[in-house]
């Protein structure tokens, strides 16, 4: 008979709307923190500052250095027809697949413009699920532009409506980690979105390392599961990287037993991949759906925010510290009143 951690509806909870955070406490440190101890079922609640002390002695925290892209844009159709696009993913010089909102109407090959007409696009190809292919012209400076004029890619559970310029900035400081280095991510890895430069340096000072490595989070940490049987779903692929340095110290320390702590699921696929890669190969495109059962060779110790249900990463987490006890922390969660998802609350789990 098949295992319920394979069905999906397994997977499902309910959350009062007044517990999704649609604004970060204003002091990034300040969240609350759920600790789960897996090995004795318990846990309690917390504050994030003290992940300080509660890392295990001389680990090594792994956190993901993506820098996310502001890469949604409004613009108009030459009918005047109001569009928004949030650029996905480049595939040439000035060419990226993006969703297009109110996009029905769009025709092949008509000239797109955007930020009141400080970027232009031709549209090239309809891709699927509402996505367009799009042909920007001054592609040599695209993402210069998008720095200066884009908006902040926000989850949709995250409102932003009549957004003022002031949220907007604000929104583009807190929707991107303090060690974000590295530009290509559409979403922020949430979990880092807590640290502040104050709280890594006590992390250093207590003599553990911090690691850093790049998952550039794509559609693929957010695609939606269809089937009822989670082993018949299929994710799609992200870019990682890890320098040639972080990959021959990553194997010294699995080879060596080291407590490796990582920051969010997505330095849980890179680590997990490069371990399956057997330490060969320093970037490329993963694919890795983790799910239970699995046997994490990379990760002894995890910091996440609070996931959607049914979600591709409340599977991972569920994973690493077993669906049932991860349900059972979520429901203490919503009792004590934590605040969910990107901008919300985190776990860390030993």
């Amino acid at each position: 008979m098949p295992s319920k951690d394979w069905n999906l509806s397994s997977y499902d909870y309910k959350l009062p709307e007044s517990l999704i955070a649609q604004r970060p406490v204003p002091i990034r440190d300040q969240s609350r923190m759920l600790f789960l101890e897996r090995k004795h079922g318990k846990f309690s609640n917390r504050s994030f500052f003290e992940i300080v002390s509660l890392l295990p002695e001389s680990s090594c925290l792994v956190i993901n250095n993506t820098k996310v892209l502001p890469a949604r844009i409004t613009g108009k159709r030459k009918s005047g027809g109001i569009i928004e696009a949030l650029l996905i993913k480049e595939y040439s010089n000035g060419n990226w697949s993006a969703i297009v909102r109110k996009s029905g109407r769009i025709k092949h090959d008509e000239r797109l413009e955007f930020c009141d007409g400080k970027l232009w696009a031709i549209a090239k190809e309809r891709l699927e699920e509402g996505k367009w292919l799009l042909e920007f012209e001054k592609a040599e400076c695209l993402k210069e532009i998008l720095e200066e004029i884009g908006l902040p890619p926000l989850p949709p559970y995250i409102e932003r409506r009549n957004a003022t310029d002031i949220q907007n900035s604000e929104d583009r400081e807190r929707y991107q980690t303090c060690f974000a280095a590295v530009p290509g991510a559409i979403a922020a890895p949430t979990a880092g979105l807590h640290f502040t430069p104050e709280i890594l340096t006590k992390i250093r000072n207590r003599g553990i390392e911090i690691l850093e490595v790049t998952l550039h989070v794509g559609l693929g940490t957010f695609s939606t599961i269809n089937k009822e049987d989670i082993r018949k779903h299929r994710m799609h692929a992200e870019f990682f990287s890890v320098s040639s340095q972080t990959l021959r110290q990553l194997e010294l320390y699995h080879n060596n037993n080291k407590k490796l702590i990582n920051v969010g699921t997505t330095s849980v696929r890179v680590m997990e991949t490069i371990y399956r890669q057997n330490f060969k190969q320093n970037s490329g495109w993963t694919d890795i759906f983790i799910y239970p059962p699995w046997e994490f060779k990379m990760t002894d110790g995890l910091l996440t925010n609070f996931h959607l249900p049914k979600s591709t990463l409340l599977l991972l987490v569920s994973a690493f510290c077993g669906r049932k006890l991860l349900l059972s922390s979520y429901k203490s969660a919503i009792n004590e009143k934590y605040r969910f998802f990107s901008y919300g609350d985190c776990m860390f789990i030993l």
